[in-house]
């Protein structure tokens, strides 16, 4: 969905923000597991802004292994695993439901910031806002009037909104997604450094592991759809990282007769979907195996299906949603 206008917050979002805060004596701020480079870079952003406000506040994910590439952001270093304080104010960031979190934070007040459609409103205070290209817009919009945005905030929402709009590539970028990047550009970012940062310090695993997942390239449906898949036997006999395959679906959208990119790949314990497509609304069809995202990047994981009855059902729900045109 394309937006021209700055992002609406009445202010009585902002009033009831204010509020949250100094109604708490720390805050917590965390994004989805397996996080991408928006839940980092828009948890990074807050942290460093809260931080330089003089509140007390740590930044913790739940995953082990959190994206390499994103290390040169202000703050990468104080991301921890596990939350320290007691009774803190919850800042979830990129996350559309509390489960994708990975911690307990029953009876705890949050502040739910996310561009998900599939967002299932569980805030305290909910700044979801689907017109948004990205988390890190609605951060910095929201923020922006509040506080003044430290230089290593502007890069880590720089940062973020890049990487999800592909560079600038996705269908959702708009005039407003260039007037953002120009007013963090502004504050200090410096473009060239962030994309060569993001781009170019690829780990020759991840090569690697990219080679097989393009060996495993199968096409269905008139050629329509294009399925990869990457099994741990893969990562293991490559020594990719599952934050190596960051991309590697839209290898397989590039394709001119592709319209729906899917790559499964393989978990200890299960399998984890991500669903690509030039147009289709892919996010109906995660939604029916309790995913979520947007129309055209959506996703899910279950532990039930073996990647044969993935493909089955998938290339069934495809042709049964009438997601693509088939002869």
């Amino acid at each position: 969905m394309k937006h021209d206008k700055k992002l609406h917050f009445s202010p009585k979002e902002r009033e009831q923000f204010l509020q949250l805060l100094g109604d708490h004596t720390a805050v917590s701020i965390l994004s989805h597991i397996h996080p991408d480079a928006d839940a980092i870079g828009t948890s990074l952003g807050i942290y460093l802004l809260l931080k330089k406000e003089g509140y007390r506040v740590e930044i913790a994910n739940a995953t082990r292994e959190l994206p390499r590439h994103l290390d040169f952001l202000e703050g990468f270093g104080r991301i921890k695993q596990k939350i320290d304080y007691d009774n803190s104010l919850i800042i979830t960031c990129d996350c559309g439901s509390p489960d994708r979190l990975g911690f307990d934070l029953e009876g705890r007040r949050i502040v739910n910031i996310d561009h998900h459609p599939s967002n299932t409103g569980f805030g305290t205070l909910n700044l979801v806002r689907p017109e948004a290209v990205s988390s890190s817009e609605v951060a910095y919009r929201f923020l922006e009037p509040l506080f003044e945005i430290p230089r290593g905030s502007a890069e880590a929402f720089y940062a973020a909104l890049i990487s999800d709009t592909r560079y600038f590539t996705t269908a959702n970028v708009s005039e407003e997604s260039f007037e953002v990047a120009r007013e963090l550009i502004a504050l200090g970012v410096e473009p060239g450094r962030v994309a060569q940062a993001m781009l170019q310090r690829r780990s020759l695993a991840s090569l690697r592991v990219l080679g097989r997942a393009l060996e495993s390239l199968r096409l269905y449906l008139e050629g329509q759809v294009a399925v990869m898949t990457v099994t741990r036997k893969d990562l293991e006999a490559t020594g990719a990282r599952y934050d190596d395959l960051d991309g590697i679906v839209d290898y397989a959208r590039s394709l001119v007769t592709v319209e729906v990119a899917i790559l499964i790949v393989e978990r200890p314990d299960s399998r984890k979907v991500s669903l690509r497509s030039k147009g289709a609304d892919v996010m109906r069809i995660a939604r029916e195996f309790g995913g979520g995202g947007h129309t055209v990047a959506a996703g899910f994981e279950t532990e039930t299906l073996s990647t044969e009855e993935l493909i089955d059902r998938l290339l069934d729900r495809i042709k049964e949603e009438g997601v693509i045109n088939i002869q």
